[in-house]
């Protein structure tokens, strides 16, 4: 359980602090709160602090409200979230794109579980809503910041023309090994 982040200034505006005296407030008293085993966390959710419950306490205080058992999200719901999450303000457009199929329900479902929320309009025609991930989204992933999130960098598979010659040079290797272990199996008693 938690309640709504508040950005840095905000809270240095309300304790009529500098915002860099506040930050130094702020993460001292989240270590305080880590160390102390008590029952609260102060997370820090980009750029934005937020007090919540201890993750391994989630489930009394959940009783306590009754909150209804949400299912898992699919992985139509994960594949759109991460595309969300790696992308600043992507529009519905963009990410059935990448899917290549309709992504009006797992939009639909995110939205719904706050985990993405609308960011704007693109300046594209039609103005489509643009969409980016949630505070909740950071608070449940254990992320700050997209900064957080892990490095998608890979290697580009080879040019099928350079696979074609890999796998040509290849063969007389194949060859080699496959007569060597017939020999093999000849010579065994």
């Amino acid at each position: 359980m938690s309640g709504e982040a508040l950005p840095l200034d905000r809270i240095a505006g309300i304790l009529e602090l500098k915002p860099s005296q506040a930050k130094a407030l702020l993460d001292n008293m989240a270590a305080r709160l880590l160390r102390s085993r008590r029952g609260l966390l102060l997370r820090e959710l980009d750029g934005r602090y937020q007090l919540c419950t201890r993750p391994e306490l989630a489930r009394y205080v959940n009783r306590l409200f009754e909150q209804r058992q949400k299912q898992g999200l699919s992985q139509a719901a994960y594949e759109t979230l991460s595309i969300v999450a790696y992308n600043t303000n992507v529009t519905r457009a963009l990410v059935e794109k990448i899917r290549g199929v309709n992504s009006d329900s797992p939009i639909s479902k995110l939205l719904d579980r706050r985990l993405i929320a609308e960011s704007g309009r693109a300046s594209l025609p039609g103005r489509p809503m643009t969409y980016d991930v949630t505070d909740e989204f950071y608070r449940l992933f254990g992320f700050k910041s997209k900064k957080d999130l892990p490095d998608l960098s890979f290697e580009l598979a080879a040019e099928p023309e350079q696979e074609q010659d890999v796998v040509s040079a290849a063969e007389p290797e194949r060859e080699q090994d496959a007569a060597s272990a017939a020999e093999f199996d000849r010579n065994e008693p």
